[in-house]
């Protein structure tokens, strides 16, 4: 018999979208958003944890954002450092994995050293995954999980690729969810993405609290999720 409670997506991803605008709307410099956006961050982790999602994936740095004004890129960077050091230990009280996805190559050694220090730090935590894609791009993952096969002779095929992309060590998202009010994906979790229920806030991202989360969460619950299936297959399954 088919359980009565609510589903709570196992993996939502995030596009963490609205810090710039956030600052700007308050005649603050967009690093002041980006700070806030940290802020939101924590909140999210907490009531992610709280609501049962195993997997949280935020969209931190994209491949894209080096083109970005220098004092905004030096200012993230110095963001992210100062972040690892206060944040890591209470992740890992609260029981949070850390995973940094994304190109390395182009990081300093000292935020290298920092993203492998993090990951050790929490590595036995079993409550939530925290992926924080940094350095990423959709492409970027597709591109090199292609490559690593190719260099072992592997065939690629979709079960292949699928096992050599960066984020393998999780299902796939069930929620996709982006704020500040754009609708498009930008490059995130392309291929993992294929069946994620897509949800789309106006809310800044410094603004998106708990309130907001259950919204995503809702609709989220008020989705058919068919894979490919008719809704009579779908509900002949869950009644079984």
């Amino acid at each position: 018999m088919a359980s009565s409670a609510p589903r709570i997506p196992h993996h939502v991803a995030i596009v963490m979208d609205g810090n710039g605008r956030w600052a700007t709307r308050r005649f603050l410099p967009r690093i002041a958003g980006h700070k806030q956006g940290v802020e939101s961050l924590r909140r999210c982790v907490k009531a992610c944890a709280e609501r049962g999602v195993g997997v949280l994936t935020v969209f931190a740095f994209s491949s894209e954002n080096w083109n970005r004004p220098v004092e905004e890129v030096s200012g993230l960077m110095e963001l992210m450092v100062g972040a690892l050091a206060r944040e890591v230990p209470k992740l890992s009280a609260d029981g949070v994995r850390l995973h940094f996805v994304g190109e390395r190559a182009g990081l300093s050694p000292k935020m290298v050293s920092g993203l492998l220090d993090a990951e050790a730090a929490t590595a036995h935590n079993t409550r939530l995954v925290l992926n924080v894609c940094f350095n990423y791009g959709g492409r970027w993952d597709i591109a090199q999980a292609a490559a690593k096969l190719a260099a072992q002779g592997e065939a690629i095929t979709e079960l292949s690729l699928d096992r050599a992309m960066a984020l393998a060590h999780v299902p796939d998202p069930d929620l996709f969810i982006r704020t500040g009010g754009e609708q498009r994906l930008s490059n995130f979790l392309l291929w993992q993405s294929a069946y994620a229920e897509l949800f789309f806030s106006d809310k800044l991202w410094p603004e998106f609290d708990e309130a907001a989360l259950d919204e995503a969460i809702a609709a989220f619950q008020g989705r058919e999720r068919r894979f490919g299936q008719t809704s009579a297959q779908v509900s002949s399954t869950a009644a079984a």
